[in-house]
Order: C-alpha cells, then sequence, then structure tokens
C-alpha cells in the first residue's frame, strides 16, 4: 500500500466525520462566530468547500502539465469564501460533499506517474503531487475542529497527530520559537522522541497532542512546559530531524486530556497568563521542503 492509497482511506473517514457535523448545523449554527477570528461557520464550510475544488486544480495541473493555479488569486479566494458563507445549511452541506466527491474523483483518476509532477499552491515551495491529498487530510481535520461545534483538536486521530508533528518539524527549523521539542506520552512522561537544532533558546515539553495543537496555534499552549534544552552541548544538525538515540523515539497514541508527569525535579517554567510561552510561527507551510518525488510507502517514513 502507498501513501495515496493511506491518506485516501484516512480523507474518506475525516470528511464523513466532518458531514455529520455539518449536518447537524442549523442556519442559525452557521450564522455563529466559529473559533477563527471573523469567520463565521458559514466561512469555514465555504472555505473546506473551495479548498478541494482548489486542489482539484493542482491535480489537473500534475495530471496534464498545464499549470492551474491553485486559486485565480488572493482576492478571489476571499470573495468565494465571503459570498458563499450566508448560504441556507442545506446548500452548504451539499457543497462540502459534492466538492469532497469531485476530490475523491480527481485523486482515484491520478495516473500513477502524475503523482511524481511538482505543483505548488499560493505560497512556496513546490512539492510533488502526491502531498496534495495530505494537505486536504490537514485542511479537513483543522477546520473541523475550528467549527466549534463539538469535535476539536482533541479528536484528532492518532494517525494525523504524528504526521502533522513530524511534518511541522520538518519545516519549523529556524523559525522555530523554542530551542527543542520534546514529546513526552501522556501516561508514563516517556520521551517519544525530541527534535533539537532549532535555536539557543528553551525548550518545550508536551504530548504529541498538545505540542500540535499549540504549534498550529489551536491553544495557548497549555498543558506544556518551558525547560533547558537537554541537547545544549550535543552537535545536533539544523533541520530538526527526529533523535533516534532515545529507546523511545517514536509517537505512540496519546490520551487527549492527559498531562505530563513532573516527578523530574528539573528546572521546568509553567506556562501562565504571563505569557512566557512563546507564540510559535504562522502555520502551516504548504508541505516541508525536499520531499521524496516518488510517493512513499508511508509518510513519515518508516522508523520516524
Amino acid at each position: 500500500m502507498s501513501v495515496i492509497d493511506e491518506i485516501e482511506r484516512e480523507l474518506a473517514e475525516a470528511t464523513e466525520r466532518l458531514l455529520a457535523t455539518a449536518a447537524r448545523l442549523t442556519d442559525e449554527d452557521l450564522r455563529a462566530p466559529s473559533l477563527l477570528p471573523g469567520w463565521t461557520r458559514g466561512h469555514v464550510l465555504t472555505h473546506v468547500a473551495r479548498n478541494a475544488d482548489s486542489y482539484v486544480n493542482l491535480l489537473a495541473w500534475a495530471r496534464t502539465g498545464v499549470r492551474t493555479p491553485q486559486y485565480a488569486s488572493a482576492r478571489a479566494r476571499e470573495a468565494g469564501i465571503e459570498a458563499g458563507a450566508g448560504r441556507p445549511a442545506g446548500e452548504q452541506l451539499a457543497d462540502l460533499r459534492d466538492s469532497a466527491d469531485r476530490f475523491a474523483v480527481a485523486v482515484r483518476e491520478m495516473p500513477a506517474g502524475a503523482w511524481t509532477a511538482s505543483v505548488s499552491g499560493m505560497n512556496p515551495p513546490e512539492h510533488p503531487a502526491w502531498y496534495v491529498p495530505i494537505r486536504r487530510l490537514r485542511e479537513v481535520e483543522v477546520h473541523h475542529a475550528d467549527l466549534g461545534a463539538g469535535y476539536g483538536w482533541a479528536d484528532w486521530p492518532e494517525t494525523y497527530v504524528r504526521r502533522e508533528l513530524y511534518d511541522t518539524m520538518l519545516w519549523l527549523g529556524d523559525e522555530s520559537p523554542v530551542g527543542e521539542v520534546v514529546a513526552r506520552d501522556p501516561d508514563t512522561g516517556e520521551v517519544l522522541g525530541i527534535w533539537t537544532g532549532l535555536g539557543d533558546v528553551p525548550a518545550v515539553e508536551g504530548t504529541p497532542r498538545e505540542l500540535l495543537a499549540w504549534l498550529a496555534g489551536r491553544t495557548d499552549g497549555a498543558g506544556l512546559r518551558l525547560t533547558t534544552p537537554r541537547s545544549r552541548d550535543r552537535h545536533d544538525t539544523p533541520d530538526a530531524r527526529l533523535r533516534h538515540d532515545e529507546p523511545n523515539a517514536r509517537l505512540r497514541h496519546d490520551e487527549p486530556d492527559a498531562r505530563l508527569r513532573h516527578d523530574e525535579p528539573d528546572a521546568r517554567l509553567r506556562h501562565d497568563a504571563a505569557g512566557r510561552l512563546p507564540s510559535p510561527p504562522p502555520w502551516p507551510k504548504p508541505s516541508p521542503a525536499a520531499l521524496p518525488a516518488e510517493p512513499p510507502s508511508s509518510w513519515p517514513p518508516a522508523g520516524n
């Protein structure tokens, strides 16, 4: 099974969850604010629908070799969202379903060789077409949570959390607000992964889910802890690769409401209202740089 099959299955499941939530929303619900500043729930659903069509454009580009922009322009993108935000719930739901179906058909009809073609969204970097379904899954999961309608970041599937944290750390690099990121098992406190070489600033520790939600700008970092980087004297590469010299350097299942163990008497700094936890950079970039051209068997690669 290739990464395309893997993501296609996950995306179908994520889309059904989103459609189930959208089906419960009334006209009044859609006029209510979402968790995104300035956007109603109607804005969020319209964006997700138009996003599906924008990725159909990128797949057409990869399939035909004819450059097809994701959106005609940033202004056209914004206008389309604004124009659709106030529609009745039934119309929104139908649009959401139909646009998702169009994307699913475009994925199924892609020739195998077209997945290696380079495409580019509204922002760099270019990336191989096989990464487009991963970008679509990100949009569905994140904006489902942004609706504020019973599904949140605590409900993101473990596979999604693992993949997104891996990719986020690949592109974070010198934009990182911290020098080291440590993922810990929510039940045992075991270190699951360490990303180092990010800068000469404090480290942040948390569960994979809490770290991703903070890096994605969906929380203020509650549950995370600042500490002194363990790798200050190590010669780690600056591209934030996952270290594998820890005994359990991989991401495992985590419970959404669990907190870290604090049985190590070190110099942790608690996050507080004074804002000691720094703000993460804008999230996400379209893709990590230097992805393999050929679709891998899985993503993240085996062993990461």
